[in-house]
């Protein structure tokens, strides 16, 4: 949990704990030496510098009543809160410089500074960070605050909140606690404790004992907490405990009436001798500075007006009394006690020896103007660099029922041409020009459907009946207050429409805000809690909604039973880990070899991926899209899988469905396809599919059946560059095919001949057959169900059908200048004419992708169906696929592998150096993808060698199985 400097802190501060330096004894009593009575009981009194009228929200600072208290009762601290920055931290350097004793400066800044000061941007508050799973941010965190606060030239910060909020109806803590895991809460607190103190400023535990659990609000009445005193123990006091023995150098006390520590009416725990003084100092064995929380709260104000509170609260034990109101009051207060016998000048003594003592080890005997060039600049210098990574980790997808709504990628709802909308955003708020509406906008070309607290039922059925043409909706709730009063601010009309949508349409709810406000859309599918409601938050928001970026934070709080504490769902992100090779001949050769290849014009660009132990040790590209292009090709190009997709999407699909007991290998294709009964297709078994020993042609060529017999070019009424309902098959831009055609070739696939010999025949039709079990089985066509099992899981971009969908043109190496019924270069649409006659998703070809994520996908395949910590097959399914299972072939089931003679042949496949565990595929454009488990190696390379035309000269020159040779032989 601690990092050598963090534990160096931490023993340092013991050892603060266990007794003060000699110096500090020696510049402590010689200050107090110098002090008159009433400045020694006005050492004890912290004063607010400034205050805002909620309602005019004019701020009001007090600054010539402070200076009066300083020169005429010399006060021994002062508490920032609203203002300027540099009217602030000009009136610190000026009060410090009139001080006779230096003066304690405060701040209650527990989100930051900009908490209270304008122009100063706020941090996230403690429930977003409660979210995190890395404690290390929170250190970062408190880092930050304490660079802010040594800025401003303060010495104290009243945090962290170490209440454990375990009462979502808290209308004073709430998000102001990291959560309801007291061991989480504890952890976080060390940390940002820890932080601020690298920066020297002290922090502050509070409210002790623990008020996370009241229903009232202690600045207008005081709370009642009726626990027993080892329910205390074992729940509120556990964060107090871990910071105390983790030296945290202060702890604030707050108003609260605990009858289990001191039954005695109207005894607040801020005034408690039995809290203060036995409770925190005698049981707990707390030594640092104890502040009371703001003695001008009702909570105990009303019971103890007129600075009579400060009284008690010095009687109780406590330190220093925190804004106890006027201080000549106060201070006479204090005075009477004192002649009454109720408290003794040794005791003030005592305190105001240990506040000197404070002020000593905070720095301030050697004080220091700060400077107040930039200081607004200064104080947000870091700030929207810590909240993005706050919410890149914090932002939780606490529910995750409907894969189909959440990530949505890129441009994959509408058409850029026609400019119409297929995704609606549901914005529930006043303001309606936030940023998370405006990159869904940007990202979707999303319509957006706005209603307010304020609107009513009609405005509410309007929406709802206009969305429901929409294939993808995404409601984000915005404007949520950070109390729980009145639903959060929330209308019933806004519930009940959401509830509704949700019931007849896939929808992500993203609620900017406190965690509680989803607690009235439990029954969604997907809800993602974003915590806060600011332009950074709406930014990382939007990057998950695109796949960009993973949801990695978990619910720190309950909201319901359906979203428990700790719930955290969501896809994972590959991570990208290259190592650099020792360069060598053998690498080099791979150079020798593709360079040859191109210029040989085998195939004007490729993309190599070499992965060993899960981390990437090669990769290189070359070429460019085409043998005149200027457009080079990258790692992010994308490319025609070919026949890669019988493996990467199709064999996976399948592999999943057979884990799931949804699919028997040795059942027939009639008991999952009820359209094939009856034909010579309906008792061929699953198992001899994925062999390609069905005896199924190996293909059919669709598109001569529609090609004039002289000019072999598509005859009239087949093809339309408008689409409609006679032409909905879409096979390359502004080019639609007739819709019934589709079921015209299905029909022939139905209707070819069988060969009942059992022998090998490699068939595309195999496996457009098992695309449709696929779409059989799970209710959804083959390009969705990868994705949302996945593509959509790992985080990928470039991966899919139809990519031009989802990702820009550009960026896809072209194919073919197609000869046939396209009759143009093929750029961005599958480059098989029997799968763009399917609508660009088949189960022999269709998928696109960059070498990078076909490779995450082998290495998951390798992994034995794991990978970042997620399993997405069972083990024993990968051993079944990628291994021998036939007795006349060197197929796997789905899975190629090398021949079973290998090392005999006088051209090994798909190489000589592989082994025989090695399974994979190769891709009729020019792509493979290769994995061994024996060596840990996963190669991929892909080509566009069909470009300009379908020649074979790269299947001459073997050049993948050239390469595959020299990176076994350089890796294993």
């Amino acid at each position: 949990m601690f990092g050598r400097k963090s534990l160096l802190i931490l023993l340092l501060s013991i050892v603060f704990l266990k007794g003060w330096s000699q110096k500090a004894e020696a510049w402590a009593d010689s200050v107090l030496n110098t002090l008159s009575e009433d400045e020694k009981i006005a050492q004890l009194i912290m004063v607010r510098l400034s205050s805002i009228d909620l309602k005019t929200r004019i701020v009001s600072f007090y600054d010539t009543t402070v200076e009066r208290d300083i020169l005429k009762y010399n006060i021994g601290g002062i508490c920032l809160f609203q203002g300027a920055p540099v009217k602030q931290a000009a009136l610190i350097n000026k009060f410090q410089s009139i001080a006779k004793t230096p003066i304690m400066m405060a701040i209650d800044g527990e989100n930051g500074v900009g908490m209270r000061l304008d122009s100063v941007a706020g941090l996230p508050r403690m429930m977003t960070l409660g979210a995190l799973k890395d404690s290390s941010l929170v250190y970062q965190y408190g880092q930050w605050v304490g660079e802010q606060c040594r800025q401003l030239g303060l010495q104290i910060n009243f945090a962290p909140v170490a209440d454990v909020n375990n009462n979502p109806n808290n209308p004073v803590i709430n998000d102001r606690s990291f959560g309801e895991n007291k061991e989480k809460v504890a952890t976080l607190a060390i940390q940002y404790m820890l932080g601020m103190k690298s920066k020297g400023i002290m922090g502050s535990a509070k409210h002790f004992p623990g008020h996370g659990d009241v229903d009232v609000d202690s600045h207008h009445a005081l709370p009642i907490i009726n626990k027993s005193r080892n329910q205390l123990d074992s729940l509120e006091l556990y964060p107090f405990k871990k910071l105390f023995a983790a030296g945290i150098g202060s702890a604030m006390v707050g108003h609260l009436f605990i009858p289990s520590v001191d039954s005695t009416q109207d005894r607040a725990s801020s005034i408690s001798e039995k809290t203060v003084t036995d409770l925190l100092k005698k049981d707990l064995g707390f030594t640092g500075i104890t502040f009371t929380d703001a003695l001008e709260m009702k909570g105990v104000a009303e019971a103890f007006p007129d600075g009579q509170a400060g009284v008690e609260s010095l009687i109780a034990g406590n330190d220093m009394l925190c804004l106890p109101g006027d201080v000549e009051t106060v201070i006479g207060k204090i005075k009477l006690a004192i002649l009454s016998k109720r408290i003794t000048r040794k005791q003030i003594e005592d305190h105001a020896r240990k506040v000197l003592l404070t002020k000593y080890e905070m720095g301030l005997s050697t004080w220091k103007p700060v400077p107040l060039e930039n200081l607004t600049a200064r104080l947000n210098e870091k700030t929207n660099d810590l909240k993005k990574r706050i919410a890149e980790k914090a932002i939780t997808l606490a529910k995750y029922e409907e894969p189909s709504a959440f990530p949505i990628r890129v441009n994959k709802f509408y058409s850029i041409q026609t400019n119409v909308s297929s995704t609606a955003l549901i914005h529930v708020g006043k303001n309606i020009q936030t940023a998370f509406a405006s990159e869904v906008r940007r990202s979707y070309n999303a319509d957006v459907f706005q209603i307010e607290s304020t609107s009513d039922s009609s405005r509410a059925k309007e929406i709802y009946n206009a969305i429901q043409s929409y294939e993808n909706v995404i409601i984000a709730l915005h404007e949520i207050p950070r109390f729980p009063a009145n639903n959060f601010g929330i209308s019933p009309v806004a519930v009940n429409l959401i509830n509704s949508i949700a019931l007849s349409k896939p929808a992500t709810l993203f609620v900017f805000g406190n965690a509680y406000a989803a607690k009235s859309f439990c029954n969604l599918k997907n809800i993602m809690v974003c915590y806060d409601d600011d332009p950074i938050t709406h930014q990382v928001a939007a990057s998950m909604l695109r796949g960009e970026v993973s949801p990695a934070g978990e619910l720190p709080v309950s909201v319901c039973p359906l979203l428990p504490l700790a719930s955290r769902n969501g896809f994972q992100t590959p991570t990208r880990i290259t190592i650099k090779p020792t360069p060598s001949g053998g690498l080099q050769k791979i150079d020798s070899i593709v360079q040859d290849a191109i210029a040989r014009k085998a195939a004007p660009g490729m993309a190599l991926m070499v992965m060993k132990d899960g981390k990437i040790v090669h990769e290189k590209t070359y070429g460019s899209f085409t043998y005149s292009s200027i457009n080079k090709v990258t790692q992010e190009t994308v490319f025609d899988m070919a026949s890669v997709t019988k493996i990467c999407a199709t064999t996976l699909s399948i592999m999943k469905l057979y884990d799931e007991g949804k699919l028997k290998l040795n059942q027939p294709l009639g008991n999952y396809l009820p359209w094939v009964r009856g034909s010579n297709k309906e008792n061929i078994l699953i198992k001899d599919i994925l062999l390609h020993e069905a005896g199924l042609k190996a293909w059919i060529p669709f598109y001569k059946e529609i090609a004039d017999s002289t000019t072999n070019k598509a005859m009239p009424g087949y093809f339309s560059k408008k689409e409609d309902k006679k032409y909905g098959i879409k096979v390359d831009d502004s080019l639609y095919m007739r819709t019934d055609w589709r079921d015209t070739m299905f029909n022939r696939i139905l209707t070819s001949e069988v060969d009942g010999k059992k022998a090998y025949v490699y068939s595309d039709n195999d496996f457009i057959f098992l695309g449709e079990v696929v779409k059989a089985l799970s209710g959804k066509s083959l390009d969705q169900y990868a994705w949302d099992n996945f593509y959509r899981p790992l985080g990928f971009g470039s991966t899919g059908f139809n990519p031009t969908r989802f990702i820009q043109k550009n960026t896809i190496a072209p194919t073919e200048q197609e000869p046939y019924f396209r009759e143009r270069l093929v750029q961005g649409y599958v480059h098989d004419p029997g799968a763009a006659m399917f609508g660009g998703v088949s189960g022999h070809a269709g998928l696109f992708s960059n070498a990078y994520e076909i490779a995450v996908l082998m290495q998951l395949v390798l992994n034995k169906g794991e990978i970042n910590g997620k399993r997405f097959i069972s083990s024993s399914t990968i051993d079944l696929f990628t291994g021998y299972q036939s007795t006349i072939s060197r197929r796997g089931l789905g899975f190629d592998k090398p021949e079973k003679d290998n090392a005999s042949r006088n051209q090994a496949y798909p190489a000589l150096a592989v082994s025989l565990s090695t399974f994979g595929h190769t891709g009729f454009t020019g792509t493979c993808a290769w994995a061994d488990p024996k060596t840990k190696l996963v190669f991929v390379l892909h080509a566009n060698r069909v470009h300009p035309e379908a020649k074979n000269t790269f299947g001459d020159l073997n050049v993948r199985g050239k390469v595959m040779d020299v990176v076994w032989n350089e890796f294993k």
